[in-house]
């Protein structure tokens, strides 16, 4: 069986890589749109020529950057406050942010209660 074409909204990946970035910003949603248009920041733009540039060690803060067709195939290190989490950008992703795919928080692992927690535990022998 053939592997499905991508398509974003009609447009092939080939198509979307030539687009400029007004011109993919009409395929994108309004929060994402309006993000784009009002221009990028340093960081962003630090972001961009270093995709540019092919570099291998892409690394950066820039959490709101949306993903633009450039950066597809691409690994990219988005920050999360405490480490680096690589982030393979695929086609699926376009027109959402990075921030999304490297997660701030954890899931909250709850256990055993600690010595003198709760009027029980002081009951348990401590060894």
């Amino acid at each position: 069986m053939a592997k499905k074409e991508f398509n974003y909204k009609g447009k092939s990946i080939e198509e979307l890589k030539k687009m400029s970035v007004k011109e993919f910003s009409r395929f994108i949603s309004s929060r994402a749109r309006r993000s784009l248009m009002r221009g990028m920041t340093d960081e962003q733009k630090k972001l961009i020529e270093k995709i540019e540039l092919n570099d291998r060690d892409i690394k950066t803060h820039a959490r709101d950057m949306v993903i633009l067709p450039m950066m597809v195939g691409h690994t990219i290190k988005i920050y999360n406050g405490k480490e680096y989490v690589p982030l393979t950008v695929t086609e699926e992703m376009l027109g959402h942010f990075l921030g999304e795919f490297s997660l701030t928080r954890r899931r909250v692992g709850h256990n055993a209660p600690g010595v003198g927690a709760t009027r029980s535990s002081s009951a348990i022998s401590v060894r």
